[in-house]
């Protein structure tokens, strides 16, 4: 689905395929394109946000961004962002919202080549692009969504823990802050956010690891700041979800 358009956004007809380099904390503010578009972080951490939440992707995931969409991209450690611009006639993953895709070693280096000369319209470059096409469609897709509420109450709610991820309060503690009640904010987790209230704090947790990562956190600091009791139980979590440790995770 694509985002309504907001007043301020910036369009681009094309989306560009280049590289860029980005510092960590800057990003592109606001804008959309008449293209789909894969966002891939070769070095650092990459997020995109929209009206519907946050997508984040260590260098081990790439980021498609649909046409239309409204977004804004944000880099975490000294980030390498590689982006393939598509026609949208060209949908290789038949989505029509924005998505994680898995990057193994071949797909990734597809992209670096792809978007190493930009200008370059040979035979060559043609080909290429078909073998990245073709790598896409069998790419499986990750679930690092942080959907982002509507609904008021839940939206304090959720505030509150992005203020502070290691707050170890329950749904009950922190309704009672922002005013609502566990079993209503226990029905609009699911309703609006289609999870129940663990599983999108545990997303919330992950994301702000992955984001201190890029940094060069210590792996031991990462747990404590986004409230896991101890970097064992933060190492089982985030193996679980990237398929590698914390301390093997690529920057």
């Amino acid at each position: 689905m694509q985002e309504t358009r907001q007043a301020g956004a910036r369009h681009a007809e094309r989306a560009p395929t280049n590289t860029n380099r980005l510092d960590t904390h800057i990003g592109i503010d606001p804008h959309h394109h008449d293209d789909h578009q894969i966002a891939y972080a070769g070095s650092g951490v990459l997020s995109i946000t929209t009206g519907s939440g946050t997508w984040v992707a260590p260098p081990t995931r790439a980021l498609w961004i649909p046409a239309g969409t409204v977004h804004e991209h944000r880099a975490y450690g000294r980030t390498d962002l590689h982006c393939v611009g598509l026609p949208v006639h060209c949908n290789p993953l038949g989505l029509d919202a924005p998505a994680v895709i898995a990057v193994g070693p071949l797909l990734r280096e597809l992209i670096l080549e792809y978007t190493r000369e930009p200008e370059d319209r040979g035979p060559a470059r043609s080909r290429l692009l078909g073998v990245l096409l073709d790598r896409l469609r069998v790419s499986p897709l990750q679930p690092l969504h942080l959907p982002a509420p509507a609904d008021p109450r839940l939206a304090a709610v959720c505030a509150l823990l992005h203020a502070d991820p290691a707050d170890p309060r329950g749904l009950a503690a922190l309704g009672a802050q922002a005013g609502a009640g566990e079993r209503t904010l226990s029905r609009l987790f699911r309703a609006e956010l289609g999870m129940t209230f663990p599983q999108w704090r545990t997303q919330l947790r992950l994301h702000h690891a992955l984001r201190l990562l890029a940094v060069g956190t210590p792996v031991t600091a990462v747990a404590h700041r986004c409230g896991w009791s101890s970097a064992s139980a933060f190492i089982d979590v985030f193996r679980r979800a990237f398929g590698h440790t914390p301390g093997a995770h690529p920057r």
